[in-house]
């Protein structure tokens, strides 16, 4: 099985073809990715206008070399995966409506993809991961432990109450003067800093849920960046470091309660799976390892290209649904919000087809 997959939700225009073996193994045949992070860099983070007229102006051509890469017509490709959400609603609209279009126009199964679930189920594209695990999605715009049990079916943990981790490290970056994207910057000043200098808060530390909260703790760093202005490099450093640590802190405080009400309800999970652009994070990486050794799991992470948005993760999660015959017409609607709990196999407007059952 063969399928094309197409991400436009945010600021990466991507596109790739992925093969799925009859025993169920992934192999990436191709994997294009343009960033626009020139383009936004100068308003500190994405504008979705922007966003949605660059992937229209990029997605064609990068389909086509995604196409040329991986050495196939879509005569080869068995069905067209784009990303439906969740996401900027202009970016979502470019991407779903072309994979709609190429749907229509060569006859072929259209499979529209939450954009969550995606990263979801990279390390079973990577590692073969069985069902069930728990999953640790951290990104610009999320924050959750996620039980995935099966293909379509995911419960939530926990989340966060405001901020996501990634977007406290972007407004991070911002109030420190430091460059867009914020989250590489911070890591990187955090290296030459000390991360005992600045006392902040750990919220949300012990509590039996697994959820998260980092505005209290954004706040707290703005008050001791003040305190003490106008910064120095060391003091810019110091802070990074802090914060990072602050953050390293309680993602070790969650995930060990996330985990807990994981075997509570479903048994030990098979790993402790990491997704999303956070994950690419070496002093977080390094604290999740801690943690699968510490409750005798195996933490798995997929490779730093595929933390962040790509298309291969949208045409591994189309081969999986189209793999059980779960297919979308093509009135499917994009969607800005699209919770990853609301996703299950026998919800939405879903087709069953003999051929891939």
């Amino acid at each position: 099985m063969i399928v094309l997959g197409i991400e436009t939700t945010c600021d990466e225009t991507a596109a790739a073809v992925v093969e799925r073996s009859v025993q169920g193994r992934g192999r990436i045949l191709s994997n294009i990715i343009l960033s626009q992070v020139s383009e936004h860099a100068a308003f500190g983070g994405v504008v979705p206008e922007i966003a949605a007229r660059a992937h229209v102006e990029a997605l064609d051509l990068i389909i086509a070399k995604a196409m040329a890469q991986a050495g196939c017509s879509f005569d080869h490709v068995d069905g067209v995966a784009a990303a439906a959400g969740p996401g900027l609603i202009g970016g979502v609209i470019v991407g779903l409506t072309t994979a709609k279009a190429i749907a229509l126009v060569k006859q072929k199964p259209l499979i529209a993809i939450n954009h969550l679930e995606a990263h979801a189920l990279t390390a079973r594209l990577t590692d073969g991961t069985p069902f069930p695990y728990c999953l640790f999605l951290a990104s610009g715009g999320h924050t959750q432990v996620v039980a995935v049990r099966a293909v379509g079916d995911y419960v939530r943990i926990g989340t966060t109450v405001d901020d996501a981790i990634g977007e406290a490290f972007d407004k991070t970056a911002k109030l420190l003067g430091l460059g867009y994207p914020g989250g590489p910057q911070v890591e990187k000043e955090a290296a030459a800093g000390n991360a005992a200098r600045f006392a902040l808060p750990r919220p949300m530390h012990g509590r039996k849920d697994a959820d998260f909260s980092l505005s209290g703790l954004k706040t707290a760093l703005r008050l001791e960046a003040e305190k003490i202005a106008p910064l120095t490099d060391q003091d810019v450093a110091d802070l990074c470091a802090s914060f990072q640590q602050a953050v390293v802190d309680v993602v070790l405080d969650r995930l060990r309660a996330g985990l807990r009400m994981f075997r509570a309800q479903y048994g030990a999970p098979s790993a402790l799976v990491a997704a999303g652009g956070v994950a690419a994070n070496q002093a977080i990486r390094k604290v999740l390892q801690r943690l699968a050794l510490e409750v005798g799991s195996t933490l798995v992470a997929p490779p730093l290209e595929l933390c962040t948005d790509n298309g291969a993760m949208i045409a591994w999660a189309g081969c999986e649904r189209l793999a059980l015959g779960l297919i979308d017409s093509l009135d499917v609607a994009p969607r800005a919000r699209w919770p990853l709990d609301e996703i299950a196999a026998a919800k939405g407007k879903l087709q069953r087809t003999a051929a891939y059952k």
